[in-house]
Order: structure tokens, then C-alpha cells, then sequence
């Protein structure tokens, strides 16, 4: 059973990997509605990002929130797509699975905006400390 339970695992992993490369390629192609182009870098920021809506060292909730939230916000840009557009992505992102795209842009610009949101509370910490 747990050997099964390691290939589907695996399996699912691919899966969804190949999923967030067809959203990187939906994002860069011209044809792609504004907002779906843009659902699409809110749930690639979320799935690489460091820090998670709920945190995973809370019991079941912490790694519920990642095995719930990037599947639905990879329906909703699929709703928001034109299928055959959705489907020529996802084609190709099949084909260029084994090529990450390189995204050290995207791992900066994860970084500032937490430290940005960082700044921004505790700004409003001291702000309502003081008062």
C-alpha cells in the first residue's frame, strides 16, 4: 500500500508541476484575458512562495491550505481561459516539463513584496502602540 501511495504521489507532483508551467506559459502569452493572466501570477506566487496562508507545522490546516487553495486557483484561471488557448499551454507545458523556467525575478520579487507587508505591520503595530 505505501508503495502505491509513493507512485501516486510522485504522480501528482508531475501533475501539478506541469500545471504551474502551463500557468508561467498562460501568463506570457498575448492572447491571454488580463484576468486571467494575472489569477494566473497570484497562484504561482502562492505556490512558490515561502511562507503559506496557514502555516504547515499547524496539524492537517497547514498542509490542507497548499492541497486546497493552488488546485482552486488553478480551476479558476482554467475557467477564466479560452479552452483552446488553455489547452495549447498545457500541451506545451506537457513537452517542456523536464525545462523549469528560471524565475529568479519572481523569487525577488517574493521576497520584497513579504518585506513590504512585513514593513506595513509593523508600521501599523507602532502606529497603534503609540496611540
Amino acid at each position: 500500500m505505501t508503495r502505491l501511495r509513493k507512485i501516486l504521489r510522485v504522480a501528482n507532483t508531475t501533475r501539478l508541476a506541469t500545471y504551474l508551467i502551463a500557468l508561467w506559459k498562460l501568463f506570457k502569452h498575448p492572447q491571454t484575458p488580463r484576468l486571467a493572466k494575472w489569477t494566473a501570477v497570484a497562484v504561482l506566487a502562492y505556490a512558490v512562495s515561502p511562507i503559506d496562508l496557514v502555516p504547515d507545522f499547524i496539524p492537517v490546516l497547514g498542509q490542507l491550505d497548499d492541497l486546497v487553495l493552488i488546485p482552486l486557483g488553478i480551476a479558476l484561471v482554467v475557467r477564466l481561459t479560452p479552452p483552446p488557448l488553455w489547452q495549447a499551454r498545457l500541451a506545451e507545458a506537457e513537452r517542456s516539463r523536464d525545462q523549469l523556467p528560471r524565475l529568479l525575478w519572481g523569487a525577488v520579487f517574493i521576497v520584497l513584496l513579504w518585506a513590504v507587508l512585513l514593513a506595513v505591520a509593523i508600521w501599523a503595530i507602532a502606529r497603534a502602540w503609540g496611540a
